[in-house]
Parts: C-alpha cells; structure tokens; sequence
C-alpha cells in the first residue's frame, strides 16, 4: 500500500485548507472551535504529554464520555506519537484495572462522572503514572490529578517535534466481548486513514457536511464513521455528551445536520421522540446511518417517511476498522435486509462454520460453501486489524491466510449481497434442528406490541435447548398473543416456534447498541 497520511497529518492538512471552518462544536459546554483552534490546542495537549514525560509508543488512556475534550486529547495524544486507548465509561473499576494494566497505560484521562470509578480502582491502576482530569475548567482537579485545561494554558503552541509513521499503532481499542475478557484490537495510523477515506467516499460526504457525534466515540463506530473521517475531510462534528433522542433532533435543526448516525434500534427513539416534538424540522437531514444490528424493515420505512429519504448501512466489526460492507442509499428499499456488498479494494466470504472445526483439519478462506447456504463470515480488506494485542494465539486463529474470521453467521445471494443470520456461537440446536436466532426475531418484529425482542436457547432436557424469546413490549402484550401470531405465520416453521416468552423493560446492551444475549442466559 502507497503512503497514507497519519491521523495527526489528516488534521494538519484539513487545518491548512480550511483554518477558519468550525471543525467542532460541543453544545454542553457552548464550545464551538474552528480547525486553526482545534489544531492549536491539539499541539498544546500534545506538547503537555511530552512535559509530562509521555514518549512515542505509550499507552494513553481516555475513560470519557464525548465532550470537545476527547476530541483535542485524542489528536493531541497522536500528536505526541502516543497509542490511543479508549475506555467504556459504564465500565467496573476491576474491568478498567484489567483494560488498563493488559495495554501497560501510563497516563489517564477522566471527568467528574467517572471520578468515583477512577478512585474505587486506582488501587489496582498498577501501570497508570499520571491522571488528566478534564473537567478542571468547570470544579478543581483531584490532588493526584493534573487539570487538562490548565496544561492546555501553559503548554508550547508550537508543533511538537516529533515523528509518527503510517506504519506505527494508532489504537488498542478493547471489544466489547461476549465471553470473557476483551480483546485488545490493534491498529495502525494507516488503517485508521484508509478506513475513513473508505467511509467518505462510500457515504458521499464532502467538507460542507455537518455531521452528529450523539453514539460514544469511545466506540469505533463512531469514532472512525464520524469524527476521523469529517476530520479528514474538513467537515464539521457537532459532538453530544451523551445520546439523549430530544437533544439529538433538537441538534439536528440548530446546527443544520447533514449527516446522523446511529444503532438501528435507536431511529425508533428518534422516531417517537419526533412526534412529541411540534418544532422539529429536520429538512437539513440528507443522510440516516444505522448499524449494529439489522433494522426492522418497517422501522426503516418509518424513518424514510418521517426524517428522509436516504439511509445507508454498514456491516463489519472493530477488527475490520469497522466498515468491510456497505448498502448504500439507492439499494436500501430493494435489498432492506441485506448489509450490503463488499467495500472497495475489501471481499466477502462464507466458509463452513469454525465451531463445528476438526482441531487437526481446521477451516481455512478456501472451505466456502455454496451460495445462499449458511455458513460464517470471514472478511479481508485493508483496514482489517495488525493483531490482538498480547494475545498471539487468539490472533492466529481470528487471521488465517489474511482472512478475518468474525464468527458471524451469514450467507452471499448471487448478486454479492450479504445477509447477517447471527452469531455462530448464538444458534440454537433444539431437536437436532439448527435454529438461527434472526429467522424468529423477524417474525416477531411484524407484530405491532413488539418495540424489541431477542431470541436465546435455553437448556432443554427433552430437545437439548428450547426457544425463548426476550420481549420489550409496547403496551399490554401476553404469550398467548404472541405464541398464535407465530402459529399464523407462513415464514416461521413450527419447531422453531418459542417455547417461552419473558417480558422486560429494555434489553441488555453494549456500548454499540447491539443486544448482549449472553446476558440473558446467564439469568436462565
């Protein structure tokens, strides 16, 4: 691959054709920065790293929710040739200690609402050297703690003196997981930029675009969807502390949105939150975004009718930078439930199931089954992660021969679209019958009383598992209502009909909106 720049350069670039642009606006704190600014105080927090004794290649950690702060700590962090380490603020301190000591951080960023995380775990912080409190601009810093606009003040405006390759670590960014511990994704300054070129050019989003940052950018999604890639093109990030439905389509008429993204499930919110509001215009909107999981075909008709008329999604994972498939504007109504076909310069595979894998005969790219048969997804595209960090054996296995292995469940049309069926480690075997979680899910979604539902196996003495669906109900809604709707549909066959029905408030999830079903079982 030719030279691509670094993330630090994207912004110098943008900076130098653009100073006078607003690059970010953060509403919570009435901060509205312009690329000459932002940069300036990117080669301030930089230059305050470097004081503070942080040499290339350190671990910098940011256990924040979105502000402008995260923004300007994020590039100055490059800047200053360091890794950047984001962290799930709704995390336990005994999981961040776990995060933290596994990247060997040596330097934290915090705020007041994860203040009490910090000091509950600090003790168990053993690499962390230097704490950044960032909200020093609005109640004193700890006495342990630098204040982050206080280094800001005093630090050089001038660029650091400092080299950073295409080639060197951008981020250890930690999945979510579903079973035990995450894993540490590493990437290059070079994925991340190629990855946000990719999106762009994918999106059709230019320099004018105003574009909502109202998901975590500690998440890839967002981060590397949104911000990275509006960076990149000098287009401006109106950045919300925290998602909040009201506040969002609020944002999106004050500040003209162009560009909304967020989980497929969230648009509802978005959509009911519309109806209450008398004043909501929207007209601006130009592009929907959703992704993490597939979107209820009627869900998505509902949007297009009320926000406008032009969705797109993306299929992928932190792994792959996250995008490796993309279903654009002009296909979404033709191909609703598809993710899309394979990105540019990326390809798409489905191979035989690698739980299912003899340990001396395991799978490799070239075991794909046939098309429109089910099988697990595997990905390769330029992106696509260096490694798992510490974890050479895990790395081994998720790469095999430059492909990436995701574990998903999918199958190919004869057209190259993709279709998501599940996780592999989520299908149900009841009876001796592969049951695909999604195939249930869908039917259910058709019914009105329905707002969310997953799918589980639990264990079965008589059919080894049996079905369970998890519902989040609009209104009063029973079993018996349900159990029929099913028995009437002509797209669900009997034995994979649910055998149970539990109702809840909401629905475990993780930072990117998908729904945590190892959760659920771990109630059973």
């Amino acid at each position: 691959m030719g030279y691509l720049p670094t993330l630090p350069e994207t912004l110098s670039r943008t900076t130098q054709k653009y100073p006078d642009r607003e690059a970010v606006v953060y509403p919570r704190k009435d901060v509205r920065l312009t690329y000459a600014e932002f940069d300036e105080r990117v080669d301030r927090f930089a230059n305050a790293l470097r004081d503070r004794g942080v040499e290339p290649g350190d671990r910098v950690s940011l256990l924040l929710h979105n502000s402008a702060e995260f923004a300007v700590a994020l590039f100055g962090l490059l800047r200053a040739g360091a890794v950047f380490n984001p962290i799930n603020y709704r995390l336990a301190p005994s999981e961040v200690a776990y995060i933290l000591d596994d990247s060997e951080s040596t330097t934290l960023l915090f705020e007041a609402e994860t203040r009490e995380t910090v000091e509950n775990g600090r003790d168990e912080f053993s690499t962390v050297e230097d704490y950044v409190y960032v909200d020093d601009d609005v109640e004193d810093a700890p006495e342990y703690a630098a204040g982050f606009h206080d280094l800001l003040e005093n630090a050089d405006a001038g660029a650091p003196s400092v080299t950073v390759e295409p080639t060197d670590q951008y981020a250890i960014m930690y999945t979510s997981g579903t079973t035990g511990r995450p894993k540490g994704v590493v990437h290059s300054h070079r994925d991340a930029t190629y990855h946000n070129m990719l999106y762009a050019g994918q999106m059709g989003l230019d320099f004018t675009d105003v574009g909502i940052s109202a998901m975590p950018l500690y998440h890839n999604a967002e981060l590397n969807c949104g911000l990275l890639a509006r960076i990149n093109l000098g287009a401006k990030t109106v950045i919300l502390h925290d998602f909040d439905p009201r506040r969002t389509l609020e944002v999106v008429d004050e500040e003209r949105a162009t560009h909304l993204f967020v989980a497929s499930r969230i648009w509802r919110q978005l959509l009911e939150t519309s109806r209450d509001l008398d004043s909501f215009d929207g007209a601006s909107l130009e592009l929907g975004v959703y992704g993490a999981a597939p979107m209820p075909p009627s869900l998505l008709e509902e949007c297009i009718e009320t926000f406008t008329e032009d969705y797109a999604t993306a299929y992928g994972m932190t792994e792959m930078g996250p995008c490796a498939t993309f279903i654009l504007p002009f296909e979404v109504r033709e191909h609703i439930e598809s993710v899309g076909r394979a990105a540019p310069n990326h390809e798409v595979r489905i191979v035989e199931p690698t739980e299912d894998e003899d340990p001396n005969d395991p799978v490799g790219p070239e075991d794909t089954v046939e098309t429109g048969e089910t099988g697990e997804i595997i990905l390769q595209g330029p992106p696509m992660m260096e490694e798992y960090w510490n974890a050479p054996e895990k790395t081994a296995d998720a790469i095999r021969d430059g492909w990436f292995f995701t574990g998903d469940a999918g199958y190919l049309d004869e057209d190259g679209y993709l279709f998501l069926v599940d996780r592999i480690d989520d299908m149900i075997i009841s009876g001796g019958e592969n049951i695909y979680p999604t195939d249930v899910e869908n039917v259910l979604y058709r019914h009105d009383g329905v707002v969310e539902v997953a799918v589980i196996g639990e264990d079965d003495e008589d059919w080894g598992e049996r079905v369970v669906a998890y519902v989040v109900p609009d209104g009063e809604l029973t079993a018996n209502e349900l159990d029929e709707f099913c028995r009437e549909s002509d797209d669900l066959a009997a034995f994979k009909r649910p055998r149970g029905y539990e109702f809840r408030d909401e629905l475990p999830r993780n930072p990117s909106g998908k729904i945590q079903k190892y959760r659920l079982r771990e109630e059973d």
